[in-house]
């Protein structure tokens, strides 16, 4: 499949279709629930972007690797994506409070009960810039996000094949 095919936009409502960003490999990966991300075209190339503050744990994955999965489940796994969006992997093994079981691919890790995988190739990084947030966002979603974090790191990864089904 590739991404003409695809005929729905799942990064349009992530809090409906249960997402997963997971970086690494199969020595060493981390996954995190997502709900910021898009689908679109830049220098000629489908692509997929998400968001990061560098003091989640998946934020070292992205950083030191160079594909990353974005994987979508059925409202069953609902639970499951919670734990995975509330705990840290560095602080325990999150995948086993889940039903949700590892699935190495070639450069990357998604997982067997994900209804689409989506296999990016990182090609842009960038810091959103303080600055230009807080001059341009309400005070009010600023404090919300930003008052005390860090801000988000964009990663724009190209997508280089969509899996469709459970593995």
């Amino acid at each position: 499949m590739n991404i003409d095919e695809l005929k729905f936009a799942p990064l349009n409502d992530l809090n409906k279709n249960y997402a997963l960003l997971t970086s690494g490999n199969k020595d060493s990966f981390n996954t995190m629930t997502i709900s910021w991300g898009g689908f679109g075209t830049i220098w000629n190339k489908p692509v997929v972007t998400v968001y990061v503050k560098p003091i989640r744990y998946t934020y070292n994955f992205m950083e030191n690797n160079d594909y990353f999965t974005i994987s979508f489940y059925d409202e069953k796994y609902k639970n499951d994506l919670l734990t995975l969006g509330t705990k840290s992997g560095k602080d325990c093994d999150k995948i086993s409070l889940t039903k949700l079981s590892p699935l190495y691919l070639d450069n990357c890790v998604s997982f067997n009960e994900a209804n689409i995988t989506i296999i990016c190739k990182k090609i842009y990084y960038q810091d959103l810039d303080l600055d230009i947030i807080k001059n341009n966002l309400t005070d009010d979603i600023f404090n919300h996000f930003y008052g005390t974090d860090p801000v988000h790191r964009m990663y724009i990864g190209e997508v280089i094949k969509i899996i469709n089904g459970n593995l």
